[in-house]
């Protein structure tokens, strides 16, 4: 089935950008809802209020510009309180732009720093903050609702390939490099470096959090998907079974999956607590032996994205499409066209996928349907018990195997 496309945001466009290309590396919605984030490509990041483009679309059609005329709403001030809606920012970062990550503090988080009346930075519960990661190594941190640079950090000697922020509110950032390295920060202890993680040999690719914020996994060159124990900042296993450098990952909502994208032509679904590969959607068919793991250029997969439901997969390739698939079905249940897609990520509610080409955004609606009890019960189960506590419980053979997602 052919998935419906919701919208589209197109940057502007010159002579100059035409000819060496504006690739958009990163999308990003704030985890409220409230923010869209996108690398128009060079140094530029536009933010938009969310609830501001879905109006658009249904007002003025799926086309719309990065500008809209008229549409530009008054500025917030974060610092004074005033809940006013919230506004669109272009922000110059300076260098090229790489990957984005939003980030929202909750009080009861405290820092793990020592001295913490000696901060600069107080941040509150009504901020969101954006992290960019550049070319030059360097991550600034800026106020959504202000616009302005807040922190700049620097300690990466490469290019900043993907930054993830701890789900549980304590504005932990983990920054994934082509230096080799992934480091953590702490933004509640003015973005001080707690600890660098060593262990991959080659570029690392991306990186995500599991949604309890204990675990970390990362994903780089020379097939390297390794998870990390973020209590202790130690490696916890390397998942082996690609065939080629893994450029993407994302946990399920429950944490009882891990979905990982690779160079192979594949997309695998993990256990990540044993190390298992449950489920592989090929987008080469046949799939390439290991001596040709790379298959053909047009077939390398860009990009993964597990779905808020618990149920689907958004998955970008190289062959200009975008397709939807259950966890438990082998085939896509939905696909799109799109050229030179190269991120892609569901929106807060999972109603809505977006996905970045060359500076611009495009936006399709997702496979919806109504989950079932038996796997809302799943996922709740999931979100606190790993896969040893759930094979140690008396309940029948048939149950334990649908809990640990054994399709």
């Amino acid at each position: 089935a052919r998935s419906r496309t919701v919208g589209e945001l197109l940057a502007p466009t010159s002579p100059f950008d035409k000819k060496c290309g504006r690739e958009n590396w990163t999308v990003a919605f704030a985890p409220d809802g409230s923010y869209l984030a996108w690398s128009q490509g060079h140094r530029i990041v536009k933010l938009v209020p969310w609830a501001q483009c879905l109006s658009n679309f249904l007002l003025h059609g799926t086309k719309n510009g990065a500008n809209p005329v008229g549409t530009r709403l008054p500025r917030q001030n974060s610092e004074s309180g005033q809940k006013n809606k919230p506004c669109e920012h272009v922000i110059d970062c300076g260098d090229i732009v790489w990957s984005l990550a939003f980030g929202s503090s909750v009080p009861e988080k405290r820092s793990r720093c020592v001295n913490i009346e000696w901060h600069r930075f107080k941040f509150g519960q009504d901020q969101l903050l954006l992290a960019t990661g550049l070319n030059n190594g360097r991550i600034k941190i800026w106020d959504v609702y202000t616009g302005k640079l807040l922190l700049n950090l620097m300690d990466h000697t490469e290019v900043v390939r993907d930054l993830t922020f701890a789900p549980d509110g304590s504005l932990i950032l983990v920054s994934a490099s082509r230096d080799k390295t992934l480091r953590v920060w702490d933004l509640k202890d003015d973005g001080n470096m707690m600890k660098v993680l060593r262990g991959h040999q080659n570029w690392v690719y991306g990186c995500a959090f599991s949604p309890d914020s204990s675990i970390l996994c990362s994903v780089g060159a020379s097939k390297a998907v390794f998870l990390w124990d973020m209590d202790k900042y130690s490696m916890l296993r390397k998942l082996e079974g690609h065939h080629n450098d893994v450029v993407a990952c994302e946990f399920s909502p429950d944490g009882a999956l891990l979905a990982t994208a690779s160079y192979d032509t594949r997309v695998y679904v993990w256990d990540p607590h044993i190390g298992v590969i449950l489920m592989e959607f090929g987008h080469l068919f046949p799939a390439p032996t290991p001596i040709f793991a790379g298959g053909a250029n047009d077939r390398w997969v860009r990009a993964v994205s597990f779905s808020h439901d618990g149920l689907h997969v958004a998955s970008l390739a190289d062959d200009k499409m975008v397709r939807f698939w259950r966890i438990d079905e082998e085939y896509p249940v939905q696909v799109a066209p799109l050229n030179n897609g190269l991120c892609c990520t569901f929106s807060t509610d999972g109603s809505v996928l977006a996905a970045g080409q060359d500076g611009s955004v495009h936006f399709w609606a997702t496979p919806r349907q109504v989950a079932s009890l038996q796997h809302l019960c799943r996922m709740a189960i999931r979100r606190v018990m790993p896969t040893s506590h759930v094979r140690n419980l008396p309940i029948p053979s048939k149950v334990v195997e649908f809990l640990c997602y054994q399709m």
